[in-house]
């Protein structure tokens, strides 16, 4: 059965819809955005800033599941701009390190609230 995940770290959505849900064991996150719980808004700076709390942020959700970020199975990563590559690669293999999830990173016209990067993840329960 589908069960809602709602992590106390994050920020609210700003929509109609869940930090995440999971079914049986695999755990599915909405996509994460640069905003901070603490300070609310989006995180000042450029890619780099931005993409630490987006990956921030989804650690919070895979743990609210039951999971962490070595469970993580697939990410899905949205950049605003393709040239941002480089740095995102830069913060992402700080959070994944080894035995790396598969990925799909992809530039997009436009992201919610003007931000730079925005990535979700499948990943499952720990055993």
């Amino acid at each position: 059965m589908k069960s809602i995940i709602h992590a106390e770290r994050a920020p609210a959505a700003i929509g109609p819809y869940s930090h995440g849900t999971s079914y049986g064991n695999l755990i599915f996150t909405s996509g994460q955005l640069p905003v901070c719980k603490e300070k609310g808004g989006v995180v000042e700076g450029g890619i780099s800033e931005q993409s630490v709390q987006c990956l921030e942020n989804l650690k919070y959700v895979i743990e609210a599941g039951g999971g962490s970020l070595e469970t993580v199975l697939k990410t899905t990563c949205y950049l605003s701009e393709i040239s941002d590559f480089a740095a995102f690669n830069e913060v992402y293999k700080t959070y994944f390190k080894a035995d790396c999830p598969a990925r799909s990173c992809f530039a997009v016209k436009d992201l919610p609230l003007g931000v730079k990067v925005e990535v979700e993840a499948i990943a499952h329960v720990h055993a």
